[in-house]
């Protein structure tokens, strides 16, 4: 039998682990968006608010888990990594009904405050180390707003009616 599937490899490893690490990797891999991934970062020292949802294997800060606040409604997708600390401590602030798409990198530096405002949507593959202001969409190749939000992702009923509510913004001259 190989040893990723003997209970011995895995009782080892938890062993090892700090409590944090533990309750980390259990939030990464065990179901419950809505319940349990939710509670298990609150107990790591994460703000979280209610009726969040964090998608599979997404990363939250492990050293500073306190830096990470995430308001009521907030949606993080699948694989997404959100960093409270470059060189030390900053904050991350993800505001109520912001959605966080798949894959997403959420980087602060020492002593920065970086916000995702309230209703902001950030495209998959997107990496954030600006504020992003409320009500706006963002994406790649390098992060820039392409509209305005008028009815936020996660009170959209289809995606066809969240992108009727997408405004696009105006060329700068």
């Amino acid at each position: 039998m190989r040893a990723r599937f003997r209970a011995s490899t895995y009782i080892g490893l938890f062993r090892a682990m700090r409590l944090n690490s533990l309750l980390h990797f259990m939030a990464r891999v065990l179901p419950g968006g809505f319940s349990l991934r939710p509670v298990l970062h609150r107990w790591r020292g994460v703000k979280v608010g209610d009726y969040v949802w964090i998608g599979e294997d997404v990363y939250i800060d492990e050293d500073f888990p306190e830096t990470i606040e995430i308001q009521d409604g907030a949606w993080i997708a699948t694989r997404c990594t959100l960093m409270g600390h470059t060189k030390g401590p900053g904050k991350i602030i993800v505001c109520k009904n912001a959605a966080i798409g798949t894959g997403c990198v959420i980087v602060c530096g020492e002593g920065q405050t970086l916000i995702i405002g309230e209703g902001a949507v950030v495209s998959a593959g997107s990496t954030i180390l600006n504020d992003v202001p409320p009500f706006t969409l963002c994406g790649p190749p390098r992060v820039k707003i392409y509209g305005e939000v008028t009815i936020p992702y996660r009170e959209a009923k289809t995606l066809a009616e969240f992108r009727c509510g997408v405004r696009p913004m105006r060329a700068k001259r």
